[in-house]
């Protein structure tokens, strides 16, 4: 069978189960029909952020610019949204490739991909799996079909910009806090760069994410033998010239656990004028320097039965790898399984259990954008043989997530989805079925009479519409 979008489909007929006397029967003659209707938001975002252009920027072109069918910005345009829209394998879009919706979005001139010369291509606006799969991988091998390899600087710029210039619609930030976090990436195949990594008892890869306000500055694909902590100096080094280069009175906040509670980390913090709360691991030394904290917890509990904490803080130093005293930030807590003590080293001199539960505890909350762009954004697809065509494959994720971050902070504001997962915002905001008509002088789109958030869907338009366009 051909692909539906076919005309010869309109031929097929379909009978279900009658209903009473009636008969219910099918055809594919319903016209250009998709079930994407809420991509045309995203395509808003962009025309006011320049996400997807400023991406596709980052990479090279040295195609024959008369033997090609779509340029970079439209393939990284197509992958970028189809990930947005939960296309996450490249095999989707030999279907998709024919959706005049995603062909609107990336910004195609015949949708319908009737105007073709090629008879092989009728009917198809958008970029097949194969050529996307040559985009991802050309990287790894220059050839005749692989023409377009990615700038790592440039996307490394590109991350830092797009967030400067997120954050100035709203205004110039006083405070910066810099989430840094590494995760894991389990593989199932032979992967170049696989190592078996014990804390996650898999093999996977461990890659490093720097987070602003939900905003991703670094996600960096590595190996899983090496530290946590592995190249943070060096991203933070490039991260923090960059935004003290835009905003030089911005205070910057470096918060992270404690797998980068380094000396290299905390000395370059102290020596660039940039301020941390990072955790620290528990020993024998520091539960000894908290042991009448750890009793009053205990005691408060039993009178009480209910969980309790103490706070203090004290001057620490290694006895090896610290350089200097440091400050430390104790929290002897008391729970139903028993003792539960945390630390923390920082730099500064704030109230200890504000610093604690309202500073370091809310890095809680960048966890859960790596899990949306791990999980709802497919940054975990990293299946091909090699480490940077898998490398793209994460920055295409990150991409697509801060697409629907843009859209979460510009868009959804005062509504009942400003605080929604990118899951969420898929299933409620992005999967409207609509019916697409097209003539020679505009394109109407008809949304399902059904949709039920129709008048949040026109509230998010209208905060849209009342930002300025800018690409």
């Amino acid at each position: 069978m051909k692909t539906l979008c076919y005309p010869d489909n309109a031929q097929l007929e379909l009978e279900f189960q009658g209903l009473d006397s009636r008969k219910v029967v099918s055809r594919f003659d319903g016209g250009f029909v998709t079930s994407d209707g809420g991509v045309l938001h995203l395509r808003e975002v962009e025309a006011r952020t320049g996400i997807i252009s400023g991406f596709a920027a980052c990479f090279e072109d040295r195609r024959d610019p008369a033997r090609i069918d779509h340029s970079i910005m439209e393939l990284v345009a197509q992958r970028v949204y189809g990930l947005a829209l939960g296309y996450e394998d490249l095999n989707d879009h030999d279907r998709l490739r024919c959706d005049p919706m995603l062909a609107l979005a990336v910004g195609k001139g015949d949708i319908t991909g009737n105007d073709r010369v090629r008879e092989r291509d009728r009917g198809n606006a958008l970029a097949g799996k194969s050529s996307l799969n040559r985009l991802e991988l050309s990287g790894e091998k220059s050839d005749r079909y692989r023409r377009t390899p990615i700038v790592v600087d440039a996307v490394r710029e590109f991350l830092v910009n797009s967030f400067i210039r997120l954050m100035e619609l709203e205004g110039v930030p006083k405070r910066l806090f810099l989430d840094v976090d590494a995760t894991d990436d389990p593989l199932h195949g032979n992967q170049e760069g696989k190592f078996f990594h014990g804390y996650y008892d898999s093999y996977c890869y461990l890659p490093l994410y720097i987070f602003c306000n939900g905003h991703p500055l670094c996600a960096k694909l590595r190996r899983s033998n090496i530290d946590a902590s592995h190249g943070t100096v060096e991203e933070l080094e490039f991260i923090v010239s960059r935004l003290r280069k835009q905003w030089p009175g911005v205070q910057i906040i470096v918060r992270a656990d404690s797998g980068f509670c380094r000396e290299s980390i905390l000395l370059w913090c102290e020596e660039n004028r940039v301020d941390y709360v990072i955790g620290l691991a528990k020993n024998n030394r520091l539960l000894k320097v908290i042991g009448k904290q750890l009793y009053r917890a205990r005691k408060k509990y039993e009178e009480t039965g209910r969980a309790s904490r103490v706070f203090t803080w004290f001057w620490h130093r290694t006895k090896k790898t610290w350089s200097r005293d440091r400050r430390v930030i104790a929290k002897a807590e008391h729970l139903d399984k028993g003792s539960n003590p945390r630390f923390i080293v920082t730099s500064l001199g704030w109230n200890d259990r504000k610093l604690y539960e309202e500073v370091y505890c809310a890095r809680g909350e960048m966890e859960n954008r790596i899990k949306e762009q791990q999980l709802d954004l497919f940054a975990d697809r990293t299946s091909t043989h090699w480490l940077g065509s898998n490398q793209l494959r994460v920055w295409f994720s990150t991409v697509a997530y801060m697409l629907l971050n843009a859209y979460r902070v510009l868009g959804l504001k005062g509504t009942v989805f400003a605080k929604a997962q990118c899951g969420t915002i898929r299933l409620k905001l992005m999967k409207i079925g609509a019916l697409l008509r097209i003539s020679v002088r505009r394109v109407l789109v008809s949304f399902a009479n059904g949709y039920p958030w129709a008048g949040e869907f026109a509230r998010i338009h209208s905060n849209l519409q009342a930002l300025p366009l800018r690409y």
